[in-house]
């Protein structure tokens, strides 16, 4: 495994999803696709987008299964991204309707929002990736990083005017069966018996973080690669 440590862009400044928007927990085949970003915010924190244009809406990203249409002139909720398409919900022809929608139906008030939504979905994959394996770095949040690794062995927090600064670390442990060796007292025979199990130190994992991102990732276990330094950008913030 390569070290891991990370310096990120303050995307948290750059647009309007705030820190809590997570990638959601799903269960079906549809919600685990790899390629799927859904958002997780609450109502005060919804992205909404303006439909400028009618537009086919379907049940599936690749656009196989139209479900209706998305009438015009109406404010909807973006639920998930994919590579080419939102899902969003919103109001059909003559009911609300909730699926998937190229991008071209959308306006918001902000120049760049969708290069910004791109950027924020390449970042989710990012750390979606991260998370299942189990890694930390620079840029993650404080949620991310729990999500990542889990409860940490020992903690430490600083609090002052300015904001919050602290320290987690969680230690890796190796198990090591250990053997005595007997002789069959009846034939003469030299064997091994199991005798207990020992846990020894494999590693730890330092992250130093203040207000909410990591700034910094320490890990003591040798690993291949010898320390090279991976980025990822802090969340993306969507306001307007």
């Amino acid at each position: 495994m390569n070290f891991l440590a990370a310096v990120l862009i303050p995307f948290a400044l750059i647009t309007g999803i705030t820190a809590q928007t997570r990638i959601t927990e799903r269960k079906s085949l549809l919600q685990d696709d790899p390629e799927v970003v859904y958002l997780k915010t609450s109502p005060s924190d919804a992205v909404k987008l303006d439909v400028v244009k009618s537009a086919p809406v379907f049940s599936d990203k690749e656009g196989k299964n139209r479900l209706g249409t998305l009438v015009e002139n109406q404010t909807v909720t973006l639920e998930a991204l994919a590579p080419r398409c939102y899902r969003v919900r919103g109001k059909g022809r003559t009911d609300g309707i909730v699926g998937w929608v190229a991008p071209w139906a959308f306006s918001t008030a902000e120049p760049e929002f969708q290069k910004r939504l791109e950027e924020f979905y390449e970042r989710e994959l990012q750390v979606k990736k991260l998370i299942e394996h189990k890694q930390v770095v620079v840029g993650m949040t404080v949620d991310e990083v729990s999500q990542s690794r889990g409860k940490p062995t020992k903690t430490s927090i600083r609090k002052t005017e300015t904001g919050e600064s602290g320290k987690w670390e969680w230690v890796d442990y190796e198990e090591v069966k250990h053997y005595i060796t007997r002789t069959d007292p009846a034939t003469g025979q030299v064997y091994r018996q199991f005798s207990h199990v020992t846990q020894i130190e494999k590693g730890r994992t330092s992250v130093e973080f203040a207000d909410g991102l990591v700034t910094a990732v320490e890990e003591t276990e040798d690993r291949q690669g010898g320390g090279n330094v991976r980025i990822v950008v802090p969340p993306i913030l969507f306001g307007w």
